[in-house]
């Protein structure tokens, strides 16, 4: 398999992660596709560490699998934080709905 799979896997993933932000009325599917698109991203620093040749041949190429392991370390803390704000704002306002959270505007 070569580096054109996985960059079409990654380029689908992406595409199925910003169709969700942009159609979907729920916070928690917001949530889920700004998962997706982080893991487009992994893969693609996955897959360019791997075929394109490297940067630092004293490491063994390990790049990619550095700058990804940080990403689901932030992806991790952001889904921590962004669930306590959903569960917050679920309890003050009783939906889950981005434009039900409208306090700030009266």
């Amino acid at each position: 398999m070569g580096l054109g799979a996985y960059v079409a896997v990654s380029a689908a993933l992406f595409a199925l992660g910003i169709v969700a932000i942009v159609t979907r009325r729920n916070v928690l599917y917001i949530l889920m596709g700004i998962e997706m698109i982080l893991n487009a991203a992994n893969i693609n620093f996955v897959a360019f560490s791997r075929f394109g040749g490297y940067l630092d041949p004293e490491n063994g190429g390990l790049d990619g699998q550095m700058f990804a392991i940080f990403t689901i370390i932030l992806a991790a803390a952001e889904a921590a934080v962004a669930l306590a704000i959903v569960l917050n704002v679920f309890y003050l306002f009783d939906s889950v709905k981005p434009s039900d959270a409208d306090l700030m505007r009266e």
